[in-house]
């Protein structure tokens, strides 16, 4: 009995080494790869995982979602090494009144749209969450609290990363063309872009200043998610459920306050190089995870919802912006 478990075992140990490399793997491996060099920028990142998605496939789509969840934390942590915290916190403090008029606008708006365009209410709520806060992030921590199914999970993630895709094109060349300022272009890109890796990766683009605002706002933002979940619950009455809160906003906290009052200058250099070339991979794995399958999911109303949606606050945060002359 042991003697053929251990040709069994022997067997597989074989087929393994046998396996040869597919060409899919090959070129999302060399696609990868270019990511860690600096000729690729975070836009572009995203643009060619969109066209490994379209065109190859992901080879490892299975382990797409955990990775760029924790990707995008670290990332996030490690670029706080490169931030103040008395400028940040400031920052943080301005945008207080954006944050909440625009997260109580949009939720209800979300809602009322997806009513008016005969949207299935789960769904219709968790793009109106993801677009009020911080994208795919918002959408996987409410959708186990009202009970979503793996559909409206789907289409829900589907719009908001479609048109994620779009603002970290587009963002950038708006803010140029309107001459916002660094912190104007911060706190605008921190309100109407959804995930915060294309806030990041837009802002960075745009400067340090912007980079540091637009991540303070964006974190603060998704804190929001504690008290939205507790009134989905209340909203879908499915009772007590397990919220995930965002711990990693702690330690991106933390990183800021060492980089305050214990500079290390190396260090910090350091980890904040390697925190932007883990954004740039992060990018381009939410772009390879937009498979055709996911597109074709998501649908015309709720892309219809989403794109409204996100015309209006991109339109009222510009706005506020402009006018405030922050």
């Amino acid at each position: 009995m042991e003697l053929c478990l251990l040709k069994q075992k022997m067997i597989t140990m074989e087929k393994i080494l046998d396996r040869s490399v597919t060409t899919r793997e090959l070129v999302f491996g060399a696609a990868l790869i270019a990511c860690l060099t600096p000729w690729v920028s975070p836009p572009v990142a995203l643009l060619l995982g969109l066209v490994i998605a379209l065109f190859v496939g992901h080879p490892f789509l299975h382990l797409n979602h955990k990775a760029t969840h924790i990707l995008l934390q670290l990332s996030v942590v490690g670029l706080g090494f490169g931030m103040n915290a008395g400028s940040a916190f400031k920052a943080g403090k301005e945008g207080i009144l954006f944050t909440v008029a625009s997260i109580t606008g949009t939720l209800l708006f979300g809602i009322l749209l997806g009513r008016l365009l005969k949207i299935e209410k789960k769904t219709s709520t968790l793009i109106a969450c993801g677009t009020a806060i911080c994208g795919g992030s918002a959408i996987a921590a409410i959708s186990p609290v009202i009970k979503a199914e793996e559909k409206q999970i789907s289409v829900a993630l589907g719009t908001v990363f479609l048109l994620n895709s779009i603002a970290l094109f587009l963002f950038p060349v708006v803010g140029h063309l309107l001459h916002l300022s660094q912190t104007q272009f911060g706190l605008w890109a921190a309100i109407a872009i959804h995930d915060t890796s294309s806030v990041v990766g837009a802002a960075g683009k745009y400067g340090p200043q912007a980079l540091e605002v637009a991540t303070t706002v964006k974190l603060a933002r998704a804190l929001w998610i504690i008290p939205v979940a507790v009134l989905a619950a209340l909203f879908f009455k499915t009772g007590k459920q397990k919220i995930k809160i965002p711990y990693f906003i702690g330690a991106f906290i933390g990183a800021m306050v060492l980089n305050t009052y214990l500079p290390m200058p190396v260090v910090s250099h350091v980890l904040v190089q390697a925190s932007k070339v883990g954004l740039t991979l992060t990018l381009f794995l939410i772009g390879s995870g937009l498979s055709r399958q996911v597109l074709r999911n998501t649908g015309v109303r709720p892309l219809l919802q989403g794109i409204l949606l996100w015309g209006l606050i991109s339109g009222f945060a510009l706005w506020a912006v402009i006018r405030l002359a922050v």
